[in-house]
């Protein structure tokens, strides 16, 4: 079966995960799975990611992050540019998310980089996604 939007699949599986408290979770790899995930690490969003190849299919396996109350890192996920509708943003147009408590990862001819560093940076591109 083909998928239509895999990032949004991504995010999708964290967030069911995390709802029910899951330590770790497995994704389909590609390269825009893996730069996110990098991205959310670098924030502090995930403990760690690896890449498993089983059989000429690789997966991302995904550790959670938890408070120490049980409460998982991660309060929301939003997919903002979706395949039927882009979301494309210039620099000047960039603002936090959530007043800086959260993150926004855009697509850029640089590479994914996140909202702070798109501005620091003078950058725009692909509006992938908030993480708060």
């Amino acid at each position: 079966m083909v998928m239509s939007d895999p990032v949004s699949d991504m995010l999708t599986r964290i967030r069911n995960a995390n709802m029910v408290n899951h330590p770790e979770v497995k994704i389909p790899h590609s390269k825009l799975k893996e730069s996110v995930l990098e991205i959310m690490k670098s924030e502090g969003y995930i403990k760690n990611y690896r890449v498993v190849t089983e059989n000429n299919k690789s997966t991302i396996n995904v550790l959670l992050k938890y408070s120490e109350l049980g409460e998982p890192v991660i309060k929301g996920l939003k997919r903002v540019s979706r395949p039927g509708r882009r979301k494309y943003v210039k620099s000047k147009n960039l603002s936090p998310v959530l007043g800086g408590l959260g993150t926004g990862i855009v697509s850029t001819s640089y590479g994914l980089r996140t909202v702070k560093q798109c501005i620091k940076e003078k950058i725009g591109g692909e509006y992938l996604c908030q993480i708060w």
